[in-house]
């Protein structure tokens, strides 16, 4: 009898959740009607440029097409697929409500560029560099929180990160007068152990003292932002030449760097965003395809059962908040010497609380992770896109779009976001 509830109860849900779908498919056709159609004009055009300059990827021509006919095909097919999902819905409703949510930024794009152009490679391509650093520190966070660690110190990590990158790499290329190539790299050995230290510094307080995760790591906040911006007040601000480490030069992927989009967005970046596309794929597949992360997952899901079973809890958590310190070290380093080329005080500008959301959004995978920060990043390059375009938005209110959906996730509607069930719990050893 109590399984046919548990069955009955799971189908209730599931109806109620393919309803919800359903209505937020007919609500976005609705608002695209509304918001974008209603606003254009028969004769407007917009013009998407898909070849960047000084691309070495495949010429192709701008897509250009009338704005008002492109408007209400996004309303019909929204309309569409949500009428679809009322009536049988979707095995895979996520993937429809990623569907709706690109149609919804098409739409918005034409709207935004009718009767001018619109660089939509330039827009991805900025989008994506604004989200490495986001997902760098939403990987910090991942690897972390697997072994049940909560690392809120993201944000000093990264500041000292950069930091350390610039001052070091600064010595080496201005004062040694090393190659521009070697003196980068020598900043941003000295970025990773910065965050290794304040890493191994979390997790002594996390794991050996057992004080409080939240409070340690907004100690580790204050810690490097304070003395970022002390040193910075002291050194960088009246030795000009220790503030140049330079950045890291983009090159190109052979053959990848031609496909059209594609190519110029992923593959003619400088080696901090490669250097994060593998760091996804290694840091995905240590969790899920090895021993190691086999024994993290386990630590962070039940650690008594994996003590039980002979796995050295504090070792691992010990190991783990270390490499994840080095990645928020890692993010840091991108601020500088993969984007601005100087240190500027509190310049992380809250990405580590953002890594964290996008960490959240994710559902603690690597992979998803990236792909909420990508988000975050195309909302940040959006507003700058918009002020060119001279749309009547204020920019505040594209930069409250991601976070939006990001309380619509925790909320439920796209699915549970569900944390390693030991996470935050100090482990007391018996």
């Amino acid at each position: 009898m109590s399984e046919e509830l548990v069955s009955v109860s799971a189908r209730g849900k599931s109806s109620r959740r393919s309803i919800t779908f359903g209505l937020i498919f007919l609500g976005a056709g609705i608002l695209i009607f509304l918001l974008f159609a209603r606003g254009a004009t028969q004769g407007q055009s917009t013009t998407f440029v898909l070849m960047p300059r000084e691309s070495q990827s495949l010429a192709v021509p701008d897509v250009a097409f009338p704005s008002l006919t492109a408007l209400y095909a996004f309303v019909l097919l929204s309309v569409f697929i949500g009428g679809w999902q009322l009536a049988r819905g979707f095995r895979r409703a996520n993937l429809a409500l990623g569907a709706v949510a690109v149609l919804f930024v098409l739409a918005f794009l034409t709207w935004a560029a009718r009767d001018k152009s619109l660089n939509l490679t330039g827009l991805l391509s900025s989008a994506l560099l604004r989200a490495v650093p986001i997902a760098l520190a939403a990987l910090s966070g991942v690897i972390c929180e697997r072994c049940a660690v909560i690392n809120i110190g993201i944000e000093g990590m990264m500041l000292t990160g950069a930091f350390t990158a610039t001052l070091m790499g600064s010595v080496a290329a201005n004062i040694w007068e090393w190659p521009s190539a070697a003196a980068q790299v020598f900043g941003l050995v000295f970025a990773l152990a910065a965050g290794a230290l304040l890493g191994l510094l979390l997790a002594v307080l996390a794991v050996r003292f057992k004080i409080d995760q939240i409070i340690a790591g907004t100690a580790i906040n204050i810690l490097g932002t304070g003395i970022t911006s002390f040193l910075s007040a002291r050194i960088l601000a009246e030795f000009g030449q220790l503030n140049n480490p330079g950045i890291f030069p983009r090159f190109s992927i052979p053959l990848l760097s031609k496909i059209p989009v594609i190519g110029p967005v992923f593959f003619e970046q400088n080696v901090l965003v490669y250097l994060l596309f593998v760091l996804m794929a290694v840091i995905h597949i240590v969790l899920f395809f090895t021993r190691w992360g086999l024994r993290t997952r386990a630590v962070g899901e039940h650690p008594r059962a994996a003590d039980t079973l002979g796995i050295d809890v504090f070792k691992n958590r010990y190991i783990n908040v270390t490499i994840g310190g080095m990645v928020g070290g890692l993010g840091g380093a991108f601020l500088t010497l993969g984007s601005v080329g100087r240190f500027d005080e509190l310049m992380t500008a809250g990405k580590g609380f953002i890594g964290l959301a996008a960490m959240i959004f994710g559902n603690w995978m690597p992979f998803g992770a990236f792909g909420a920060a990508l988000i975050f990043g195309f909302a940040d390059a959006l507003q700058t896109k918009l002020a060119i375009l001279k749309v009547p938005i204020p920019s505040q209110f594209m930069l409250m779009a991601p976070y939006l959906v990001t309380m619509i996730v925790l909320a439920g509607v796209v699915g549970k976001a569900a944390p390693p069930a030991a996470d935050g719990q100090p482990y007391e050893k018996q």
